[in-house]
């Protein structure tokens, strides 16, 4: 080996010999530095994983909500607590408009109500409805005039009794009951409009009702 090679060696042996702690360190920290970019580098290009996670029982609420309808007016008279006008849902029946009212009062006629009014009768928009008091006579029918000049009864089919309503042409017991159900009235064509009635009766007894 020529001279000045030999002297390199020697040197690069000295500096190796002196510092070789500190060269095996910094070797050693730039391995573990290459290894965890190597790491970093892979781990990023991965995806992640989707994972499902057990909540616990799900609690699923379902709201029904109807429609908004259409609210009415009704008249509520007579031997109630409240007597008034009344503003109600579109569905209503005429127990609604009595509760509305305040129920009846201490002297109503309640065998009237139960005899003549049906409580679960549905409601349209300007119903009347009236409750009696004890021992008030109720006017079923009002005089008018017919084309000969001689007085005819028109009967009330919202007040009516079930005798009265038997007396209309046409009208059997299944029917009075029918029109006791469809009460209460706010025309005389409601009978044909809640199909109470055929229009052949309807033809035969439409002059002789009234709804008031």
């Amino acid at each position: 080996m020529p001279y000045g090679h030999r002297e390199f060696a020697r040197s690069i042996y000295s500096v190796f010999a002196k510092y070789w702690l500190p060269l095996a360190l910094f070797l050693l920290g730039l391995i573990f530095f290459i290894y965890g970019l190597i790491w970093f580098l892979g781990s990023a290009s991965k995806k992640p994983d989707i994972t499902f996670q057990n909540t616990g029982s799900a609690s699923t609420s379902i709201k029904s909500e109807a429609p908004d309808q259409a609210s009415i007016l009704v008249d509520v008279e007579g031997a109630v607590v409240t007597p008034g006008v009344y503003k109600l849902a579109g569905s209503s029946i005429i127990k609604d408009a009595l509760v509305s009212s305040g129920g009846l009062s201490e002297n109503a006629d309640r065998d009237f109500v139960s005899k003549n009014i049906n409580l679960a009768a549905k409601l349209y928009d300007g119903a009347k409805i009236y409750i009696p008091k004890i021992g008030e006579e109720v006017v079923q029918t009002e005089q008018t005039a017919d084309v000969n000049g001689s007085a005819q009864s028109l009967i009330n089919i919202n007040t009516a009794s079930s005798d009265s309503l038997d007396s209309l042409p046409g009208v059997g017991p299944a029917t009075v009951t029918k029109i006791i159900d469809g009460r209460p009235y706010t025309k005389p064509d409601d009978l044909l409009d809640k199909k109470v009635v055929s229009s052949k009766v309807y033809s035969q007894i439409k002059d002789k009702i009234s709804v008031y």
